[in-house]
């Protein structure tokens, strides 16, 4: 009887006390209750449509392949530009390249701009970065190194000890992570994996491509260290779940731009700014799915924001969150990716934009009058052996001059319908059976343009060019 009138008399004060603990406790541990970690994958010039997940007949990706089955992939993922420095700018800061300050490859982003590292870490998030950075200030990215992974593109190694990454993964768990691996595969030379698996006369090049000995040999060296990267894709998978994070831990993985080749990186077209894009979240995003949600890189740092706990909206940001996508409560996100390439110091002057809307795509060339020439691939013989015999391929052979004519010579406006063209080889900018398409998309890149203050070929200019790696702020009529 007195025992039972004790009970009651603390019951409340029990109550209360499970109430108070149940409140505090996401107060120091809710970070990694209620947000996950993320880690972000990124491959360094990987062509999405080389891989299975994206139709590629030639290797095998079973890792990517796997991650895809296990999370949603997505068919419309873009950059805004298809050159290193550049799109990863833009990844970092939720910015395309003109406002980011980061619209040349090699050059920097704009003083004082903050990145995801500022976002997330003022959110509660460790941020560390391990492999390739390529983004510049330190100030604007101010990443925590992660040893482990070569950071150099031009490596003829491929540096992997994990043990950064797994203290990094480990060291605190009651505070969530944000963790880029950058790997350097498959960015030439294309030193790594097995080329000769691989018979090359039975290779199906794509279309863009002129079949000769040297791009077969060449491509088949390309294709090997794809395959090489997929089982490094393998090794930290399992690095996270060594760690028991898979369950709290969204995996985003993006192939980049597409390869050094003609047609594919340092273009505007599909080849080099489409990538390849999955995100996995067990319970959380249902597996074995794809999307046809229109995403570009400038969304990603709002998501993250978004799924943080944060107010993407407050901050100054081109991109917006796609949350709702990831979690199945929407299947569309923007109408529009947009584009630009400005072709210094990569070469001469070539200043283009372009837009799609996922299945139409337009692109405008600035200055068609001029012929487009990109010195890593025309001026490295040792790099790209294969260029010089497209050139003497094209003398007796009509497709292969074709090609090598569309990629050194565009017509001012192009445009195309992917659903039946892919790969763009047939412009129908002056078809009239899609006039209207032309000038809707031509309409939506006017007005994108006009909203970044992009001044259009006077951006690419050595001076314009010169002033921004110096830091200023560019000012035109």
């Amino acid at each position: 009887m007195v025992l039972n009138k004790i009970k009651d008399k603390i019951k409340p004060f029990c109550n209360c006390l499970i109430i108070i603990v149940l409140t505090v406790l996401p107060v120091k541990w809710g970070y990694a209750l209620e947000h996950p970690n993320v880690l972000l994958i990124i491959a360094d010039d990987l062509t999405y449509s080389d891989l299975p997940l994206y139709g590629g007949m030639n290797i095998e990706t079973p890792n990517i392949d796997r991650l895809g089955k296990e999370g949603l992939v997505f068919n419309h993922a873009y950059l805004s530009t298809s050159m290193c420095v550049p799109s990863r700018s833009s990844l970092y800061t939720g910015m395309y390249p003109l406002r980011n300050g980061s619209a040349w490859n090699h050059s920097p982003a704009r003083s004082g701009t903050e990145s995801v590292v500022h976002r997330l870490t003022e959110l509660g998030y460790r941020v560390g970065l391990a492999g390739k950075k390529h983004v510049y200030p330190d100030e604007t990215f101010p990443f925590e190194h992660v040893p482990g992974v070569d950071g150099n593109s031009l490596s003829t190694e491929a540096i992997f000890d994990p043990g950064g990454i797994r203290e990094f993964m480990n060291r605190d768990n009651s505070q969530p992570f944000f963790l880029v691996i950058g790997s350097t595969l498959p960015h030439v030379p294309w030193t790594h994996g097995e080329p000769s698996s691989f018979d090359i006369d039975e290779l199906e090049l794509p279309p863009y491509f002129v079949d000769t000995p040297q791009t077969r040999e060449s491509y088949s060296r390309y294709l090997a260290e794809i395959e090489f990267f997929d089982k490094r894709v393998e090794h930290w998978l399992v690095l996270l779940e060594e760690s028991g994070l898979v369950d709290n831990t969204l995996v985003l993985f993006t192939s980049e731009q597409g390869g050094q080749w003609p047609g594919a990186k340092w273009t505007l077209w599909n080849e080099g700014v489409h990538t390849g894009f999955i995100a996995r979240w067990p319970k959380q995003i249902q597996s074995g799915n794809r999307t046809n949600a229109l995403i570009q890189y400038e969304d990603i740092v709002p998501t993250l924001v978004d799924l943080a706990g944060g107010q993407p909206e407050i901050y100054n940001f081109d991109g917006e969150s796609f949350l709702p996508v990831l979690l199945g409560e929407r299947s569309v996100h923007r109408e529009y990716a947009y584009f630009m390439h400005n072709n210094i110091p990569e070469g001469p002057s070539y200043p283009s934009r372009g837009v799609t809307d996922g299945r139409y795509y337009y692109i405008k060339n600035l200055q068609p009058e001029k012929l487009y020439i990109q010195k890593y691939i025309m001026g490295r013989p040792n790099r790209n052996p294969y260029w010089e015999t497209w050139l003497f391929a094209s003398d007796d052979n009509k497709s292969s001059e074709s090609i090598v004519k569309r990629y050194m010579i565009r017509e001012e406006e192009e445009f195309y319908d992917l659903e039946n063209d892919q790969y763009q080889m047939v412009n129908l900018a002056e078809d009239p059976a899609y006039q209207a398409h032309v000038l809707l998309l031509n309409n939506a890149l006017m007005n994108w343009m006009n909203e970044q203050g992009d001044p259009g070929k006077k951006l690419d200019e050595m001076e314009s060019y010169e002033a921004a790696q110096r830091g200023e702020h560019l000012e035109f009529d």
